[in-house]
């Protein structure tokens, strides 16, 4: 089978060929779910509705879409979006674990224990940024977004993104110090 590239794949969704936005969908769920994961602070059940509603939301508005080849970008703007607007009206309070990050568990118990312990500690500092904050650090640490996309995709300067990750930086480095 023939790999198509993803410009091809968003041509084709948007003329509602359901089998190219399947392939779409497949490509990115994963990602975006655990984008969504991380921002809400390990809320599963949030982090799946956002997803979902993410999909559906692309479905809809992708003949809206100008440029074939900016379909990542606005569809991790409308998950953060998403996310942000949720962590708005509420503050979810639940852990992240190393399941849910995709982390592999280790053989060594005294290891698995520290990691574990590590995990709690990087969680609780996440979740004690502010919600711009956690999604720059996000975008740029786990999801490998250039400073211009994030000021994109949340609305502001690329100086300010590079603040606000110099910031979230360094209160997760304060925290996570025992653990270097």
């Amino acid at each position: 089978m023939i790999e198509l590239d993803e410009a091809t794949l968003v041509a084709r969704a948007r003329d509602r060929d359901p089998a190219a936005f399947e392939l779409l969908v497949r490509r990115y769920q994963r990602r975006i779910y655990t984008l969504c994961l991380r921002m809400l602070n390990g809320a599963t059940g949030d982090a799946e509705d956002v997803a979902q509603e993410t999909f559906v939301t692309a479905w809809r508005r992708l003949p809206e879409l100008q440029h074939d080849a900016a379909f990542s970008s606005w569809l991790y703007r409308t998950a953060t979006n998403r996310c942000l607007t949720l962590l708005q009206r509420r503050k979810p309070t639940t852990d992240l674990d190393e399941d849910e990050l995709g982390l592999t568990t280790d053989d060594d118990p005294a290891r698995a224990a520290g990691n574990s312990a590590a995990m709690r500690a990087l969680s609780a500092a996440l979740r004690r940024l502010p919600a711009q904050q956690r999604a720059c650090w996000l975008l740029r640490e786990v999801h490998g977004r250039s400073y211009q996309e994030i000021a994109e995709l949340v609305g502001t300067t690329p100086t300010a993104v590079r603040g606000r990750i110099a910031r979230a930086r360094a209160e997760l480095a304060e925290v996570m110090e025992p653990w270097r």
